[in-house]
């Protein structure tokens, strides 16, 4: 009983005393919302020098400093509670925070809190006070903001510009070539969709550019080139809001290579390793590299679903505009896994085509001798941004966005749902969640790799989706530039987006004997064809079962 009664009032105690010191603090706090809106107005014209960031720690020691962490080092709960939970002070055996208790105590110590206190004043009342006004402002605001697509860059085996790029696809350009990086004569599979010419010059100080991964630098030529091909100009720039400005681009394998020189630099002596092996190697640097050359303070980070990462990524950053967080976001995705690791390891788990002979012809997706995917390398990066912020600035508006879903097959790890549920799911819930009528999508830029069995669900799910529409027409980028991993989503998407603006889809190259379960007549031929597009839709699927289905229309 003891026990009992003395678990929720050591809880009360620690709440009643944080709200005496919160009291305290109030003068800090003022003085530190008065320097945070200083922070936004410097922000907004460019960035924030020195002195900004000594004010910056002013900040964060105004909420953190002697306030709170100066109660949590002094004030400990009384035995009873250590007793009652066979814990260790304030942190249970697994290292969180000790937050369980009954429905009974739940009960009383919620009845406790919403009694005034002697101690704070109505310091738990405020604190306790659900903010209702705004949360129901931002559901008024995310009905209301619209996603425009404003600018594309591209690292592709086909070209490093979005016009060339697309015009490669539309005259069935194939950028499947013999591997030049690195001998691969002893690999069952010794072609890929790699880069042969790819420079940073004028994008990626020289420095940066010896020491970095090449998914790295990719991913920040790509991002530049979106933002250069959105008009944003170093005037722009320097205009805009920075801290409403965010990037997300991820990476489904990272720096393989800088991490791959790391162990081998290890096996002769950690002091020959490069200091910048672990930053490097990770998913998420690329993404915040780019943020700190640009000075974008908004949304970063990174999101790596193996090969249904870019998607993913484009998602969740058109959410952040539909959610008010940010005006402007760089998205999508980077990867080059082409390296004796990369290929040996997709070779071990048999999914490669070994086509070596006549590697133009290698990746043939829907076609009955397909046999196995094709490695790409590259990297695709949309500029997202708010309608209304894009109008106001006089940006070219190549598309919008118009929504998208996720979804998980639960079934296994390489292979997909044998009914394809996952994609059918992800595709319907796509079209309901964001209203649009099946009807209306008249293009679909499949995921389709040139794999037995992935090729055939998905084109059973298109299918069941679109199978009544006369309009519809699929094709599979991948069957000119293979399998760009992390990266085919966004620069898939780009192409989408190419199609809805010139009116014209690429072919599906190598559809030479298609498969018998598979009826052409959705499928765009070995020529290009015109179409008005009215609504397309891009999938992309990954190792793990992760769906993802995203919709793009003219901007109207």
């Amino acid at each position: 009983m003891a026990a009992s009664v003395a678990s929720p009032l050591c809880t009360w105690l620690v709440a009643a005393c944080m709200s005496v010191s919160c009291e305290k603090d109030r003068a800090a706090r003022s003085s530190a919302g008065r320097w945070a809106r200083r922070r936004t107005a410097v922000a907004a014209r460019g960035g924030i020098g020195m002195e900004g960031r000594d004010s910056t720690g002013s900040l964060i020691s105004a909420f953190c400093g002697s306030g709170i962490q100066g109660l949590m080092s002094s004030l400990e709960p009384c035995p009873e509670f250590y007793r009652s939970r066979n814990a260790s002070p304030f942190f249970g055996e697994n290292g969180f925070l000790l937050i369980r208790r009954s429905k009974a105590e739940a009960n009383r110590r919620q009845r406790m809190w919403a009694r005034p206190s002697v101690a704070s004043g109505k310091s738990l009342a405020v604190a306790v006070e659900p903010a209702k006004p705004v949360a129901e402002k931002k559901i008024l605001n995310a009905k209301q903001r619209r996603v425009a697509v404003t600018g594309m860059g591209v690292v592709t085996p086909l070209g490093h510009d979005p016009d060339v790029f697309y015009n490669n696809l539309l005259d069935g350009v194939s950028g499947i070539s013999e591997i030049e990086a690195f001998d691969c004569a002893n690999y069952p599979t010794r072609i890929a969709g790699e880069i042969k010419s790819f420079s940073t010059d004028g994008w990626v100080a020289p420095k940066l550019s010896k020491r970095m991964d090449k998914f790295m630098l990719y991913l920040l030529t790509a991002g530049k080139r979106a933002l250069a091909d959105g008009g944003v100009t170093e005037e722009v720039l320097s205009q805009l809001d920075k801290t409403r400005c965010g990037v997300l681009i991820g990476s489904a394998m990272g720096g393989m290579k800088v991490f791959n020189d790391a162990i081998e630099a290890l096996r002769v002596s950690y002091k020959k390793m490069n200091p910048f092996c672990v930053p490097f190697a990770t998913t998420n640097m690329g993404s915040a590299m780019l943020a700190m050359d640009l000075g974008w303070m908004g949304p970063n980070y990174s999101i790596s679903t193996a090969c249904a990462t870019s998607n993913f990524c484009i998602l969740n950053a058109a959410n952040h505009i539909i959610r008010g967080e940010a005006n402007m976001m760089l998205c999508g995705g980077s990867d080059a896994a082409i390296i004796p690791i990369g290929l040996g390891g997709f070779v071990a788990c048999r999914a490669l085509s070994q086509r070596n002979d006549d590697p133009a012809k290698a990746s043939r997706p829907w076609d009955v001798d397909r046999d196995g995917f094709v490695m790409g390398e590259g990297a695709g990066v949309l500029l997202l941004e708010d309608l209304e912020h894009a109008k106001k600035r006089g940006a070219t508006i190549y598309a919008e966005f118009l929504g998208g879903s996720f979804t998980c097959d639960a079934y296994h790890m390489t292979e997909p749902h044998p009914e394809g549920a996952g994609i059918i799911l992800c595709i319907e819930k796509a079209l309901s969640e964001y209203g649009i009528a099946r009807e209306d999508v008249n293009y679909v830029n499949a995921h389709a790799t040139s794999t037995p069995a992935g090729d055939l669900k998905e084109y059973q799910a298109l299918s069941r989706c679109f199978g009544q529409n006369p309009e519809l027409r699929v094709n599979s980028t991948k069957s000119m530039i293979g399998h760009l991993l992390g990266a085919s989503g966004a620069v898939e998407a780009v192409a989408t987006i190419q199609a809805i603006r010139t009116g014209l889809v690429h072919p599906n190259i190598n559809l030479e004997n298609p498969d018998k379960n598979v009826d052409t007549s959705i499928l765009v031929g070995s020529k290009k064809e015109h179409l008005n597009v009215k609504v397309a839709l891009s999938n992309s699927f990954g190792f793990g079962g992760h769906n993802s289905s995203i919709l793009f229309g003219p901007y109207k």
